[in-house]
């Protein structure tokens, strides 16, 4: 950017690094663009891809984004970069302030998130009625956290979820986590429960073949 209007009237950033470039951005960097959030108004898409900002460069990033960050970004994806528990739970605490309002789109590809971190975003994302699509493949969680994201489905004869529960959550990818049979069983019990009922497509590649089974006898949701 070469001036503060052209940041202020950015709609897109995008960033793909290397992870051995000396150029590429920094944890500073990614604090720096946190205390930006605020002042972003146009800001729709944030993309950062495989840069090399440390192991706390997300969390630095998401402890600066205050209530009203980003206030017209509908999509978020972070892809290559360690996230991590920590920055899962900051990415949490930043949502939970009141950033991203509008967020409709979030990938976390290869993020180095596992079961406890995705735990601590979950109910975050839950009340998020906006979303539109989730993108978490290649990420080490599996059934516990795959579980948090859900919700456990409703005993016979309860009342159904409250709404806004991610109904309006469309696509979910799940590819090559680690999600086994018991966790695909959980998630068919929420389909057939009536979770996700906008869901259209959920991408199961590279975990059991019996969770594309249970898939396609849950709701027919193409993989």
């Amino acid at each position: 950017m070469r001036s503060c209007k052209e940041l202020r009237e950015a709609k897109s950033v995008y960033w793909r690094g290397k992870r051995r470039d000396n150029n590429d951005l920094t944890a500073d960097d990614l604090a720096l663009l946190g205390t930006l959030g605020s002042v972003l108004p146009s800001l729709e898409s944030l993309s950062l891809y495989v840069t090399a900002a440390g192991p706390d460069g997300v969390q630095r990033l998401a402890v600066g984004l205050g209530a009203g960050a980003l206030l017209a970004v509908t999509k978020v994806d972070l892809y290559g970069m360690h996230v991590g528990d920590a920055g899962a739970s900051a990415l949490a605490a930043a949502l939970d302030r009141g950033a991203l309002p509008r967020l409709e789109s979030l990938g976390l590809n290869n993020t180095t998130i596992s079961d406890a971190g995705l735990v601590a975003l979950a109910p975050i994302l839950r009340r998020r009625p906006a979303l539109e699509e989730l993108y978490l493949w290649d990420t080490p969680f599996g059934d516990e956290g795959l579980a948090a994201l859900l919700a456990p489905p409703p005993p016979a004869g309860a009342q159904p979820p409250p709404t806004g529960v991610l109904t309006k959550l469309e696509l979910l990818s799940l590819n090559t986590t680690e999600v086994t049979d018991a966790g695909c069983a959980n998630l068919a019990a929420a389909l057939d429960s009536g979770l996700l009922p906008a869901l259209e497509e959920l991408a199961l590649v590279g975990i059991p073949p019996a969770c594309r089974q249970r898939r396609g006898e849950s709701r027919r949701v193409p993989v």
